[in-house]
């Protein structure tokens, strides 16, 4: 099980927050996806099928950039 945190700068409301764990949470092997609006982060736990790829593609499916993480 991966366990991460993404930063996502444009998160700003309940939309984002409903919009990303929707896209997320669906994917086949994500266990959580739990947006924080005011950090503006997404904390995620997952393992294969999923992929750190397909989260992001998910993630940017909905709007939102999701810059390169250090």
């Amino acid at each position: 099980m991966t366990e991460t945190t993404l930063s996502v700068p444009e998160i700003h409301c309940h939309h984002c927050k409903m919009s990303i764990e929707g896209a997320v949470g669906a994917l086949p092997g994500v266990s959580r996806a739990a947006v924080d609006v005011p950090s503006a982060t997404v904390a995620l736990a997952f393992e294969p099928p999923a992929t750190m790829e397909q989260i992001v593609a998910a993630i940017e499916a909905e709007g939102y950039a999701v810059p390169a993480q250090s």
